[in-house]
C-alpha cells in the first residue's frame, strides 16, 4: 500500500515541478544590441528620415540559450511614426539556421530633440528558409514586438513561436 502512495506522490511532484508544456509560453525573447545606425534626411525641410540599423540579438539562458540573430533593418520616420521598409534576419541556433524577412511593421517613438528616448515596433516576419534544429520555422509567419531597454539596446519578442522549437 505504501509503494503506490509513494509512486503517486513522486509522479505528482514531477508533474508539478518538472517541465511541462503549460509552463512554457509561446513567445521567444531576445536581448538585442544596435551595432550600427545611419540616418539619412529625405524630403523638404528634413521632416522625414530613412533610418538603417544593424543589430545582433541573443538568448542568454534557458533551453534555447546561445541562439542568436544578426540583422539589418531600414525604416522611414516622419515625426514619431515609423514605417519599416525592409528587414532581413539571420537566425542561428545549435545545429540550425533560418532566414526571416520583414512582412510588415510600424513603429512609434517619443523624441526629445534629435534623440529618440523610446521606440516600440510591431509587425510580422516571414521565414522563407529554415533548416536543422530551426526547420519548423520554414514557411511560418510570426508576429513580433520590440521595446527599448537601454541606450542602443532593445528586446525583440516573437509570439506564436513553434512549440517544437522550445524543447530542442
Amino acid at each position: 500500500m505504501i509503494k503506490p502512495v509513494l509512486a503517486f506522490l513522486l509522479c505528482s511532484a514531477i508533474e508539478l515541478f518538472g517541465p511541462s508544456t503549460g509552463a512554457v509560453a509561446d513567445t521567444r525573447r531576445y536581448a538585442c544590441t544596435i551595432t550600427a545606425a545611419d540616418r539619412e534626411p529625405v524630403g523638404v525641410r528634413n521632416e522625414r528620415v530613412v533610418l538603417t540599423v544593424q543589430y545582433g540579438c541573443r538568448i542568454a539562458d534557458g533551453i534555447l540559450g546561445g541562439a542568436g540573430i544578426t540583422a539589418v533593418s531600414v525604416s522611414e520616420w516622419a515625426a514619431d511614426k515609423g514605417t519599416y521598409l525592409a528587414s532581413l534576419e539571420f537566425h542561428r541556433a545549435l545545429e540550425g539556421v533560418a532566414i526571416g524577412q520583414l512582412s510588415e511593421a510600424t513603429g512609434f517613438s517619443s523624441l526629445e530633440g534629435e534623440q529618440g528616448i523610446a521606440v516600440a515596433a510591431s509587425g510580422t516576419t516571414v521565414f522563407n528558409f529554415a533548416s536543422g534544429s530551426l526547420a519548423a520555422l520554414s514557411g511560418k509567419t510570426l508576429k513580433f514586438t520590440t521595446k527599448l531597454t537601454g541606450l542602443r539596446s532593445f528586446e525583440l519578442e516573437f509570439t506564436d513561436w513553434p512549440e517544437t522549437l522550445l524543447w530542442k
